[in-house]
């Protein structure tokens, strides 16, 4: 595997799992009133626009980070809106 690929497998799981805590919070405590669904409204965009982005020129780090994160955005989005 090439340096550039290790870096972005690195790179996309560091910066995926880190919505793994606010979703976690938000699951257990059942509050999302602090979340801002504008900000996430807008990350859900993006990360989208990555995958697409991803797949269109068929790099599999970029794939994988924002597929796994396009689920956790989405999960806690839902629960924001389940919540409120």
């Amino acid at each position: 595997m090439e340096l550039p690929t290790i870096l972005g497998i690195i790179a996309g799981t560091i910066t995926t799992t880190s919505f793994v805590p606010q979703f976690l919070k938000a699951y257990r405590t059942k509050h999302t009133k602090d979340i801002s669904v504008y900000m996430f409204s807008m990350l859900f965009i993006g990360i989208s626009l990555w995958l697409i982005y991803g797949l269109i020129k068929q790099d599999l780090p970029i794939i994988l980070a924002n597929g796994i994160s396009l689920v956790f955005v989405t999960a806690i989005l839902l629960l924001k809106f389940k919540l409120g």
